[in-house]
């Protein structure tokens, strides 16, 4: 549809808004879009946006050598949102209709009424990146592919070794269409896909008590990366041989003693202990670790953080975030030096801050708040084998399951599903049943060596934060951290 063939009233626009999805599927034009900004501002109030999407998604479950579900689904709405001041008012609907998409800006809009008004300006299509250049989604490929994908984890997590008497395999994709505008004119397009492989793995000597690994990965690829690059049996095996190797674990020593952390996924603990207090919404309203401590040190020298929502195909990736502003790198930590938070639009009003491209939100029946992207600490200067070298007796932590953190006070719990003993500088005996106890901004105060061998996690991160889940990255190199504590049994 171009504009002179628009018959519901949309004045002339670049070709990008004739062509999108959500006016060639919904008849969705530039002028009702305009329309309900409007009507979201018309009582009063600062600053108003929209939120459309579409999302098409897949899940396959294997249990059993069995297929449990194959589920396909689609969900659709809008958001609309209205900030007065402090205020905000949010209201959404799942049905595209104007009737119900003017409905849901009134409703918005007597929420934040306040004293302020503004006009919203013309929209106009910002700068395009393509962070993702996906050509077919895996969404879009045939179901059987996407079976047979999960078949493959199947047999040869079970071909790994004779001790894995369990698998189950979980495949899940979804490909979204976006549509974002805002009263200050951005508007934004986004197709985004995602596709993510997991597989777990039980394995049993006699009768032991059974061990599980666990592995995956995925982004924002097509079908052929799962099929030629990270295949299922990488995945596969990783899980078996995760679950293998927890057969013959010890327990896990307790007390204060060194600890290494592997590179990759463990940057889980990064994420979980330090990032999230790194958000703005917690630092304005005071209830951070980090609050009030820009351009003071919080971590070690050797130490730089990075969330980066811009690296090509990774799962935490976005052309835009959920209220169209680019997605940028942002250093939160310099060198040990606290230079900034993570900003969405309501928090960088309120500080008078920039955006930092950090909005996010589930689905467009959430609000968006700050939330972190792809965030890694960068690599140091030590080789990794010096590091595990330097340590004459600690506990090296390769894969991190869960953990639980307290914002305000910074102190963490995690526990560590795959670890082993470093005894003279070397990794000697697995070790199981091991935590790690500690504050996030003391850990990063500890950190001792810094390895050059940073990696990214494959692609399997969701993260939560009140109540709404959204997908991430984690990374970091191999790192030292000197008198943590751990948690065990022995």
């Amino acid at each position: 549809m171009n504009s002179s063939e628009n018959t519901r009233g949309s004045r002339a626009f670049e070709p990008g808004f004739g062509s999108s999805f959500f006016a060639s599927k919904f008849g969705i034009t530039l002028r009702d879009v305009e329309n309900y900004l409007s009507e979201a501002l018309s009582k009063g109030g600062d600053y108003a946006d929209l939120y459309f999407e579409y999302v098409a998604s897949t899940s396959i479950s294997i249990d059993e050598s069995i297929i449990k579900s194959a589920t396909q689904g689609v969900s659709m709405g809008v958001g609309v949102r209205v900030i007065a001041g402090e205020r905000t008012g949010y209201a959404h609907s799942g049905d595209l209709s104007r009737a119900k998409i003017r409905s849901a800006a009134r409703v918005a809009a007597m929420i934040a009424s306040g004293p302020s008004k503004v006009e919203s300006v013309p929209l106009e299509e910002g700068s395009k990146r393509n962070l993702y250049p996906v050509v077919t989604a895996p969404g879009e490929t045939a179901l059987q592919d996407r079976v047979e994908l999960a078949w493959r984890a199947d047999r040869a997590a079970r071909d790994y070794d004779s001790k894995i008497f369990q698998v189950q395999v979980a495949w899940v994709d979804n490909l979204r269409e976006v549509l974002i505008a805002t009263s200050d004119g951005k508007l934004s397009f986004d197709r985004q896909p995602l596709a993510r492989l997991s597989v777990y793995a039980l394995a049993r000597d006699g009768s032991g008590v059974p061990q599980q690994g666990h592995a995956g990965g995925g982004g924002r690829r097509e079908i052929s990366w799962f099929q030629n690059e990270r295949t299922p049996e990488f995945f596969a095996q990783d899980a078996a041989r995760q679950a293998v190797a927890q057969l013959s674990a010890v327990d896990a020593p307790a007390g204060e003693q060194t600890v290494v952390l592997g590179p990759g996924w463990p940057g889980v603990l990064l994420h979980e202990a330090v990032g999230h207090g790194l958000e703005a919404d917690f630092n304005r309203k005071g209830v951070s670790a980090f609050s009030g401590r820009i351009g003071q040190k919080v971590a070690s020298e050797l130490c730089t953080v990075v969330d980066d929502g811009t690296i090509n195909g990774r799962r935490g990736s976005l052309n835009v975030d959920d209220e169209g502003n680019p997605t940028q790198r942002n250093v939160l930590i310099e060198n040990g030096i606290l230079r900034g938070y993570l900003q969405d639009t309501l928090s960088s009003r309120i500080l008078g801050t920039p955006v930092t491209g950090s909005g996010r939100r589930e689905s467009y029946a959430s609000l968006p708040m700050p939330r972190m992207t792809n965030t890694f600490m960068l690599a140091g200067e030590s080789d990794p084998q010096d590091v595990i070298r330097s340590v004459k007796r600690g506990l090296y932590c390769a894969n991190f399951a869960g953990g639980q953190v307290d914002i305000t006070s910074g102190n963490f719990v995690f526990s560590a599903s795959e670890s082993y003993m470093i005894e003279d500088g070397r990794l000697t005996r697995a070790v199981k049943n091991a935590t790690l106890i500690g504050n996030g901004p003391e850990a990063l105060g500890r950190i001792a060596m810094v390895g050059c061998d940073l990696q990214l996690d494959e692609g399997i991160g969701v993260c939560g934060k009140e109540g709404q889940s959204v997908p991430v990255g984690v990374g970091m190199p191999t790192v030292r951290i000197d008198g943590m504590t751990v948690g065990g049994t022995a």
